[in-house]
């Protein structure tokens, strides 16, 4: 029985038109590249070439590498008329999933020390996060690098990312410079929650 395509079905296509992949190649370029902005469970992008092939969008076929099969996916002209037409539908909103920020929504339930190893854990991660984005551009700007024609539309969400990391690490800096005086999460003196919001 096949799935209803979902967002991870088109990031699949995208990839599958870009050139044809094994699952693991697959899953291997959602990690580097997707995964910064669109991470997926390794099980479900398993899954799902199969449910592409099942729909017609994809095909599937056995090659070797020495005695050992692979199954390798590429996109069928159906699957690219369905990227086509999935790329011009509005999208829909930013979803954030943060467990940090969780964090903090009910940091009134723990510690202030807590708190604050919570936004200096957040700070850290942003930083480091994009030390690996630049070592990854880095690292890419090689003659021999197989995606080379792609590098402006990659510039585009490499940029997005950056500038999200980068934000996160402002945030995280500026929240804890905000509570430095507070004696407790929920109690904060006499800090300006509103002046906070302006």
């Amino acid at each position: 029985m096949t799935k209803p395509l979902t967002t991870t079905s088109y990031a699949i296509l995208g990839l599958l038109r870009i050139r044809p992949w094994t699952t693991y190649e697959l899953a291997k370029q959602v990690r580097k590249g997707l995964g910064w902005f669109w991470p997926r469970a390794e099980r479900k992008l398993y899954d799902e070439p199969k449910n592409l092939v099942a729909l017609g969008l994809a095909t599937a076929s056995e090659e070797y590498t020495g005695n050992r099969p692979r199954t390798v996916y590429a996109i069928t002209p159906a699957g690219r008329k369905a990227l086509r037409g999935w790329l011009g539908q509005k999208p829909e909103p930013l979803s954030l999933e943060f467990e940090a920020m969780v964090k903090v929504f009910f940091a009134d339930g723990g510690t202030i020390d807590q708190l604050r190893e919570t936004l200096v854990s957040v700070e850290d991660t942003a930083r480091t996060r994009i030390s690996e984005l630049r070592s990854m551009i880095d690292a890419a700007r090689t003659p021999s690098y197989e995606f080379a024609g792609r590098w402006p539309i990659n510039a585009l969400g490499l940029r997005f990312e950056l500038d999200h990391e980068a934000q996160v690490a402002r945030w995280a800096a500026w929240a804890r410079e905000q509570i430095a005086t507070w004696r407790t999460p929920s109690d904060a003196g006499d800090w300006d929650w509103e002046a906070a919001l302006r």
